[in-house]
Order: structure tokens, then C-alpha cells, then sequence
């Protein structure tokens, strides 16, 4: 099944069939939106005895810089799977894994460490920071592994946490535990960001408060940014630019929001 939509200044093209999906570049004011990432037959086996267990199932995918995108899909399906592959953080059994334009599943483990430090921020539902650091000393992490990070402080400020540098997580709320989370991984400044169920462990209002941050980071520098959200809440779908349905290890479905809502816009 082929679909086309097209608006004013916007045309998509999706190709279905049953095992893969294909989507083709939109036109975006006028020109076509750069790849970011590009998964190419890809499937990730795990062996559980003398069982296989495909938790990716030979998927073809295409994301555009620049857009939010949100990966839905029940428990199991393979949402955190096809962000590890895409963070680097595990590798394909088989096929291709591009980021702007490089296929890190030929990288060995020192090139994908490096991949992972300098290219991708990593969000997650519990947080992840130091209790013993301070917020600031929880952002300053980065500065060693970066070649290029934004300072602490700008991070911060961002976050609405320049405040608190000084406090530990323990002097925390659970959002704003989140938030300094959010501030490591934008001070290093990266082409991806991945959020793993980043608003599971919140309440409604303080997960608007993160999701307003992550779209500020994904409208920032100039459209360079692109943030990538795996969620189970099908109402964080209407805030993104693209949708990508998962399930049983296949992509079912690839739509895109031609006039995503506002954060403020939807009923959480």
C-alpha cells in the first residue's frame, strides 16, 4: 500500500508492506530534511538457550534531522531495543545502522564509546545521576568525555535548575531530578537525543514540564537537533513531527503529524 499526503509545504511518502517500512524524505519549506538515521534490514536476535528471540525482526527506517519523534508500542515490542541500536549502545545481528551518514555497526567497541560520547544524549525514566555529586558536579561529568560540551551553567539555566547547582539529588523533586538528567545531556551538545519512557516515572504536570524542555531542545540550534522519545503514552504522539508504531519486533506504522499539537494543547 502506498500513501502520499501532501500540504502547502509538506509532502510525505510512505511505503508499506508486511515486513518493513520505507519511508522517503519529506519536502519541508522548500527542500528535502536530511537524514539523521537510516536502519537497513536490521534485525537483533537474542539467544535464550537453544530459543531465538527476535526482539528487531529485519526493519528498514528512515528519521529526519531536525523533528521529534516518538516510538509507541506495548511492552516488548522492541522500542528500547531499536533505541539501543540507534545510541550504539548494542549492536545489530544483522543489517545496517547509519547516523549522519556513518554505519556504526561496523564500529568496534572503542569507535561506538566514542560514537556514544560525543554524537548521543541519553535520557531515561529513573534519572541515572550521582546521589554523592551535587546537580552542577551531575552536568560537569560530561566535560570529560566531550570534545565540545555547552557549559554547566548555560545547561542549567535551560533546565530552570542554575538555582540549585549546589543541592544534591536527595534535595530534589522527582521532575527536577529529571531535569538535571536532561541538563547532562544537552551539555554535550548532541546530534541525537534518546529518552527512554522519560516522563514514566512523573507525574502528569511535571512530565509536561520535561516534554517542554525536550522540545526546546529539538527546535534549538538551528534544526540541528533531533530527540527521539520511547513512550507507551499515545498521547505524547500528537507533540511530534513523526510517529513510529512498533510491535513484535516490526515497524507497523510510520505517520507524520503534519500540525503537531502544542504541549498545552493536549489533555494529559
Amino acid at each position: 500500500m502506498i500513501n502520499v499526503s501532501y500540504s502547502i509545504d509538506f509532502i510525505s511518502l510512505n511505503i508499506y508492506n508486511d515486513v518493513n517500512v520505507i519511508i522517503v524524505s519529506h519536502l519541508k519549506n522548500g527542500g528535502f530534511m536530511e537524514k539523521i538515521v537510516e536502519l537497513k534490514n536490521v534485525s537483533k536476535i537474542y539467544k535464550i538457550g537453544d530459543n531465538e528471540f527476535k526482539a528487531i525482526d529485519n526493519i528498514d527506517l528512515s528519521i529526519n534531522k531536525g523533528e521529534m519523534i516518538v516510538i509507541l508500542g506495548p511492552s516488548g515490542a522492541g522500542k528500547s531495543t531499536l533505541l539501543n541500536l540507534i545510541g550504539g549502545m548494542d549492536v545489530p545481528t544483522n543489517g545496517s545502522v547509519i547516523i549522519d551518514g556513518e554505519n556504526i555497526s561496523k564500529y568496534n567497541e572503542n569507535k561506538l564509546s566514542d560514537y556514544r560520547a560525543e554524537n548521543v544524549g541519553f535520557i531515561f525514566q529513573f534519572y541515572n545521576i550521582l546521589p554523592s555529586l551535587t546537580v552542577k558536579e551531575n552536568v560537569d561529568i560530561v566535560k570529560d568525555i566531550v570534545k565540545n560540551p555547552i557549559s554547566t551553567e548555560e545547561a542549567l539555566k535551560g533546565v530552570g535548575l542554575l538555582e540549585h547547582s549546589k543541592k544534591f539529588p536527595n534535595q530534589l523533586s522527582g521532575g527536577e531530578q529529571q531535569r538535571v538528567s536532561i541538563a547532562r545531556a544537552i551539555a554535550k551538545n548532541p546530534k541525537l537525543l534518546l529518552c527512554d519512557e522519560p516522563t514514566g516515572a512523573l507525574d502528569s504536570k511535571t512530565g509536561v514540564e520535561v516534554l517542554k524542555l525536550l522540545r526546546k531542545q529539538c527546535d534549538g540550534n538551528g534544526g540541528a537537533n533531533t530527540v527521539i522519545i520511547v513512550t507507551h503514552n499515545s498521547l505524547i504522539a500528537d507533540i511530534a513531527d513523526t510517529v513510529i508504531n512498533v510491535k513484535n519486533g516490526k515497524i507497523e506504522s510510520v505517520i507524520t503529524n503534519q500540525n503537531p499539537k502544542k504541549i498545552e494543547e493536549v489533555k494529559w
